[in-house]
């Protein structure tokens, strides 16, 4: 299943920067439909991530309800995204 939308970037400061673009409600309503056939555990969804030309795989965060798209920072640079941008994602849901 593939999915785009357009996501915020927000920062989370714990014991080290993370940057993270939020799914919106809708596209977050369809990967909690998924979820139960997608998840390897604590609720995390293993899925390819694109902005732009920039791809790579990882795990979107289930958060308050929604989920969030990790954006480590080789990426970000990369696709030139920074916090408060609002990149279109495309992420394909289950990794690769």
């Amino acid at each position: 299943m593939e999915l785009e939308f357009s996501g915020e970037v927000i920062e989370w400061r714990g014991p080290a920067p993370f940057f993270y673009a939020v799914v919106p409600p809708d596209a977050a309503e369809v990967i909690h439909e998924l979820a139960p056939m997608l998840t390897y555990g604590w609720g995390v969804i293993p899925a390819r991530v694109t902005i732009g030309s920039v791809t790579w795989t990882t795990s979107l965060f289930p958060k308050d309800g929604g989920y969030l798209v990790p954006l480590r920072a080789a990426e970000r640079r990369r696709a030139g995204v920074d916090l408060g941008d609002a990149p279109t994602v495309t992420l394909e849901l289950g990794g690769p």
